[in-house]
């Protein structure tokens, strides 16, 4: 076996050559008696790419090739032949494959696919240990400006007022300004997600926060803001709305499951009023 691997590995190791060598005639690649064509390998690279960028994907596909069949060889060559027998195993992938899809079309057919904001606050107000937050979630607006801009006083005084008017005026401002604008003033998001679009750790932006404004400057002159206007602390209750869509997919997970419990009770008593199942 160890003879075999070494012996693999000098093979693979031998189809590592130029562009140029790879694609000398029909046959580009072999491995013991298979052969990789010219048009297989072609049919691989996208066209419009660079030479440089086909050469190095097609030296990764011919590498993909050698260590599959490498492996298959191996495989056919060590394996005895009740070891090699997969029927078993296809026929059981089958049938699993045939009654899954079946499944998905029966639930696919019947499923209410509408979930009221009634039905979301429900379960919400049900089940508010499901919704502790693990950090932070933040509605907030945000920049990365230079520190030394002649806009950064009134880029602060208008992204931090109550005003719509002001906000928006902010945001043409820093159209010009500022080299990074974000608003999620209207929509909870994750502590993490914020301090990633300012290129920062959740961590150092969370201790940087004194009277709802956040200021990191960084090595390139830049200043990093951010304006709180709401926060929801570690341990908890998420706000409803930023649970909303996970409500939903829950809700309907469980009307899947409903559906699947009934198609599998449907079939038992279809069966036993038709005389297909019985037992003695």
């Amino acid at each position: 076996m160890a003879a075999l691997v070494v012996l693999s590995c000098k093979m693979v190791n031998r189809l590592g050559d130029t562009a140029t060598e790879l694609f000398n005639g029909e046959v580009v690649a072999r491995v013991g008696d298979h052969r990789l064509h010219r048009s297989q390998l072609e049919n691989y690279i996208p066209s419009g790419v660079s030479p440089e960028d086909s050469a190095g994907l097609a030296q990764q596909y011919i590498r993909a090739w050698a260590e599959d069949l490498l492996l298959l060889d191996i495989a056919d060559a060590q394996l005895s032949k009740e070891e090699k027998d997969v029927t078993e195993e296809l026929e059981s992938y089958r049938r699993a494959l045939l009654k899954y899809r079946y499944e998905q079309l029966y639930i696919n057919q019947r499923l209410d696919t509408l979930v009221t904001d009634e039905e979301i606050s429900a379960y919400y107000q049900a089940n508010p240990e499901k919704f502790v937050l693990e950090r932070p979630v933040v509605k907030a607006r945000y920049l990365i400006v230079p520190q030394d801009s002649h806009s950064l006083k009134e880029l602060k005084r208008k992204m931090s007022s109550d005003d719509d008017t002001e906000v928006l005026e902010a945001e043409v401002l820093a159209s010009t300004a500022a080299l990074k604008w974000g608003d999620s003033s209207d929509t909870w998001m994750d502590i993490i997600t914020l301090a990633q679009e300012l290129g920062t750790d959740s961590r150092i932006l969370l201790g940087a926060i004194k009277n709802q404004f956040a200021e990191l400057p960084d090595e390139s002159g830049n200043l990093r803001i951010a304006y709180i206007v709401d926060i929801v602390q570690q341990g908890k209750t998420a706000p409803e709305d930023y649970c909303a869509q996970r409500i939903r997919d829950i809700i309907l997970n469980s009307r899947k499951h409903a559906l699947s419990a009934n198609l599998e009770q449907e079939l038992l008593d279809d069966a036993r009023r038709n005389n297909k199942f019985v037992t003695y």
